[in-house]
């Protein structure tokens, strides 16, 4: 019987301890150019990782190598106890992963049915056809399609359609790893969010351990129950959505990650004291001055705050708006005048040239100053 594992569960890394694949110390170069310098990942069985990281930090390449379509210059892979790469080599058809390119990677001569039946045992005799075609209802139906789709071709799809079909077609041999390369990076907005929900509800419900790689920061951040932030072919941190993004192990993952309000500080102890007052630190490692950061919105616009500034100028949005402020000199402490960003939901209470009362929420994240 399996046990469902709650959400909340899943979002603080609450996960169980059973490790499904192992990469150790992965490197890989073309040419003179070392892609991978050295990769340590691990999943647990059942659970979601997004890789996530600028275009040419080696995603896809790492990748690549867990699919089998590339051999490592060092390290291991090891799958579900099984050593495929380093010390033995198991070829790509033999590891039993489903792979979903970032086009879908679509036959166009083929009927959607065609595709998704592809590589399916037996299908040159009627009991075998017969057991395909099963299959491939199941399949549609398994990622919300009518089964009178089957008899299209690709070109009359949707992008989000075409996407579905791609994934249906990596599960038709039931893999035991889902591996999507940015399957969702040439969708429209509202598609996107759509279709990665449907995706991510289909391998959650066949318990499907899977990697989705992607530059996305917010789509690796809700997609994924760990997240590995990679910066030039290594692994700079790696970590449940909410510990990255709280608690990011240096200033780069910090701003790639998403907006960060960076200001200077004095830390005392467990005490940061900026132009936005006294902020609390947890697990200072450094004293003395630091770089500050707070995530916008840790600081809320409200009628007692006790830090004060001035409207700069707003961008709207429509759900918020994206509002810089001049800080005012806090009286007793350094700084002041300083710009930062923050977003409120009601554009009106926050005009250009308006003074307003901020108060921050949370704790703040030091690191060394530069």
């Amino acid at each position: 019987m399996t046990t469902e594992i709650p959400q909340a569960h899943k979002f603080y890394g609450l996960m169980p301890a059973v490790k499904f694949l192992r990469t150790s110390n992965l490197v890989k170069g073309f040419g003179s150019k070392e892609v991978l310098k050295g990769v340590d990942l691990a999943l647990n069985e059942g659970g979601t990782t997004a890789i996530v990281g600028p275009s040419g930090s080696g995603k896809t390449t790492l990748l690549r190598l867990i699919a089998g379509f590339e051999t490592p210059d060092a390290g291991t892979i090891e799958l579900n106890n099984r050593m495929v790469a380093g010390d033995a080599w198991v070829p790509a058809h033999r590891r039993e992963i489903g792979y979903v390119a970032q086009d879908g990677a679509l036959f166009p001569h083929l009927t959607v049915a065609q595709n998704i039946g592809f590589g399916l045992d037996h299908a040159w005799n009627p009991v075998g056809r017969a057991a395909n075609a099963k299959r491939v209802a199941e399949l549609l139906d398994m990622v919300s399609l009518e089964s009178a789709m089957g008899e299209r071709r690709p070109h009359e799809l949707s992008g989000g359609q075409q996407q579905r079909v791609a994934l249906a077609r990596a599960l038709a041999r039931k893999p035991k790893l889902m591996l999507l390369d940015e399957p969702f990076s040439a969708l429209d907005a509202g598609l996107r969010v759509a279709t990665r929900k449907a995706v991510a509800d289909v391998l959650h419900a066949a318990e499907i351990t899977t990697i989705l790689v992607t530059h996305d920061q917010a789509e690796a951040l809700s997609f994924a129950d760990q997240v590995a932030v990679m910066r030039g072919g290594t692994l700079a941190q790696t970590g449940t959505p909410f510990s990255v993004y709280t608690r990011p192990a240096d200033l780069d993952t910090a701003e790639f990650l998403g907006d960060a309000v960076m200001l200077d500080a004095l830390l005392q102890g467990s005490l940061a004291t900026c132009s936005l007052g006294g902020i609390p630190v947890r697990h200072a490692t450094i004293q003395g001055r630091v770089r500050l950061m707070l995530r916008p919105e840790q600081i809320r616009i409200t009628a007692d705050g006790p830090i004060r500034g001035t409207v700069v100028d707003t961008v709207f949005f429509g759900p918020e708006t994206t509002v810089r402020i001049k800080l005012l000199p806090v009286p007793g402490l350094d700084g002041g005048g300083e710009i930062i960003t923050i977003r409120h939901w009601n554009a009106s209470m926050a005009r250009p040239g308006m003074e307003l009362n901020l108060r921050v929420i949370g704790e703040g994240v030091a690191f060394a100053a530069e």
